[in-house]
């Protein structure tokens, strides 16, 4: 239940508390660490990492709708979607998001990494029942769009991006089962990196990362950036799009294993490009942003294991979540929403 607010607390609370999830009233946290001089283009000198929402047992998959002007994003293990307003605050948008029966594959029962497609629908990592579905915004129904590759069922789809032709790519890692690369029910032998074509053909890309993740374009769409989130080699891997959509020529372009070995908190995850084509990657000490080269610029660090992130409002806002949390930083700089 929504509790009662006094009229003067209410007036400086920007959300709301509901289903025993406390909306944060835009406290700021976190620190931005600045490497390089060129990211003070792309963050302001005076902006602050704020809390929106928190008390979640992991958030994920951050979603700007730009008709509706809200966010979506998950809470995997509570197998939720929840909608997040300006002004409105937070409410749950779909539960449960993923898995409906009685013997789940893992604790990982909701969805992972969303995203619209070229005709504005939301096609969502299906994490919990192993496949990627799109979802019919009117009844709250979904359409399998991959569950199998050559008759064997998919490990846990993880996050998703669309080219703007309409195909569809994403990463396939073993994380929504319980025993991961080890569990009796995971019937490939490896964790791939697909392409469903517009017309329905799913091809694999890659099947070389050992934990493939979080998955974008370059503004021009002639590289796939792919995170690997191995504790052992925690990468970022850039691969050439080839005419046909397939890839080649993959390169490192970060290895934040010696982070990882320092006690960072997170691994490679979720990640996003802004216009210029520089990275906002999720890694080992919240989000870090590199130039399209590979430089690392700076880092927003959140404290905690960070596993997304997305621009939103008008381009500029990019949205994060951060474990329990969901957070915003204002950027002076825009990207794809």
């Amino acid at each position: 239940m929504r509790p009662f607010f006094g009229v003067e607390l209410f007036s400086f609370c920007i959300a709301y508390l509901i289903l025993g999830i406390a909306c944060a009233s835009s406290q700021s946290f976190g620190i931005i660490h600045r490497a390089d001089p060129r990211v003070n283009q792309l963050i302001p000198p005076d902006a602050k990492l704020e809390k929106l929402a928190e008390g979640f047992e992991w958030t994920e998959g951050p979603l700007w709708l730009p008709q509706e002007k809200y966010l979506l994003f998950t809470d995997i293990p509570k197998n939720t979607i929840y909608k997040w307003k300006p002004g409105e605050g937070l409410s749950v948008y779909l539960r449960p998001a993923g898995y409906v029966g009685e013997d789940p594959p893992g604790i990982e029962l909701g969805a992972n990494g969303l995203a619209l497609n070229p005709e504005g629908h939301m096609v969502m990592c299906d994490h919990g029942n192993r496949c990627v579905s799109q979802l019919n915004e009117q009844n709250f129904t979904k359409k399998i769009l991959a569950d199998r590759y050559q008759g064997k069922r998919l490990n846990s789809p993880n996050d998703l991006v669309f080219k703007s032709n309409g195909d569809l790519y994403f990463t396939d890692p073993p994380y929504g089962l319980a025993g991961q690369n080890q569990d009796p029910q995971k019937e490939l032998n490896f964790n791939g990196v697909y392409r469903l074509s517009k017309a329905g053909k799913l091809t694999l890309l890659t099947r070389e990362l050992t934990f493939p993740n979080g998955i974008a374009f370059s503004p021009d769409e002639k590289i796939l950036y792919v995170a690997q989130s191995d504790p052992e080699k925690a990468i970022w891997m850039a691969f050439k799009v080839l005419e046909d959509g397939t890839i080649a020529n993959g390169k490192v372009l970060f290895d934040a294993t010696p982070w990882v070995k320092q006690g960072k908190k997170g691994l490679p995850d979720g990640l996003c490009v802004d216009n210029a084509g520089n990275l906002y990657a999720t890694g080992p000490g919240g989000v870090i942003i590199f130039s399209p080269e590979g430089k690392h610029l700076g880092t927003i660090e959140t404290g905690e294991a960070t596993s997304n992130c997305a621009f939103g409002d008008e381009g500029s806002m990019l949205y994060l979540t951060a474990d329990m949390y969901l957070c915003r930083i204002a950027l002076s700089t825009k990207g794809k929403m």
